[in-house]
């Protein structure tokens, strides 16, 4: 990420960003909650990006350069947070599960004025104490370092319904299945088969973004089936692809907020 730039107070508010939209590189001083109560929101760092739909917020610690992507049009809310408040204890990005409470806790949270009433005051400890209880997801693809990786991975990327070998793959970039699977596990940190999964749910997310049918989805991001597909998806996500778009076009008939140009 090049020309990172530095906003010290990270914001607290609402606003829309309509399909394919990005908020450039940046960072700030400040602990960030990012949350798109429509649409798939993406966060990339040098470290790999990070995914989350509309039943998932993103946890980005203080000094962390990241930037936004949305995928469908996306209704963002944004937590700041003091460096020094860390209900979390966590240093690195992170996917978190959003239950429902959570999520009209910070729709509200970002909707109204931003002082410092009593009733504000309250309102932000019971999103953070929701926060605190909600459970992490593994929803990262993280980027290589090796320029061996660098190459496998941008293969896959291109194509993810490319269902070659460890083996098959190696010997087109020039390394031995033996020394990939100890590469991914020694700069991903997962398995070969973990980190495709991770891939192919990720291109599933922006897909299903973009209103493309669920078995379309399916072949097109690898799975042999519909049916294989919709069985990693609900234990990544805890529900079906279905249940995610009809939630989704539920959310978009909802929406009556009015949504400001402020920056991030």
């Amino acid at each position: 990420m090049t020309e990172i730039r530095h906003q010290p107070v990270a914001p607290t508010h609402a606003r829309l960003l309509e399909h394919g939209g990005a908020i450039d590189a940046h960072r700030h001083d400040d602990h960030q909650i990012v949350y798109a109560s429509r649409g798939v929101l993406a966060i990339t760092t040098d470290a790999g990006s990070w995914v989350a739909p509309a039943t998932h917020a993103i946890w980005v610690p203080a000094g962390t350069a990241h930037a936004h992507q949305a995928h469908g049009e996306l209704e963002l809310h944004l937590v700041g947070l003091p460096a020094t408040d860390n209900p979390l204890g966590l240093d690195d990005p992170t996917v978190l599960t959003v239950s429902p409470l959570l999520r009209e806790l910070i729709l509200a949270y970002t909707r109204t004025s931003n002082d410092d009433t009593p009733e504000r005051g309250r309102l932000r400890a019971v999103l953070l104490d929701q926060l605190k209880a909600s459970p992490q997801q593994p929803v990262h693809l993280p980027a290589p370092t090796d320029s061996r990786l660098k190459a496998l991975c941008a293969i896959l990327r291109a194509d993810p319904t490319d269902n070659r070998t460890l083996a098959a793959l190696g010997r087109q970039v020039g390394a031995s299945d033996r020394t990939l699977a100890r590469l991914f596990k020694s700069d991903l940190g997962m398995t070969f088969p973990q980190w495709r999964t991770q891939l192919r749910l990720y291109r599933a997310l922006v897909l299903l973004a973009e209103n493309t049918p669920v078995t379309a989805v399916a072949h097109t991001c690898g799975w042999a089936s519909a049916s294989a597909f919709i069985d990693v998806f609900h234990r990544a996500f805890g529900h079906t692809p279905g249940t995610h778009r009809q939630a989704r076009l539920e959310r978009r008939q909802n929406s009556v907020a009015a949504m400001g140009s402020a920056p991030e």
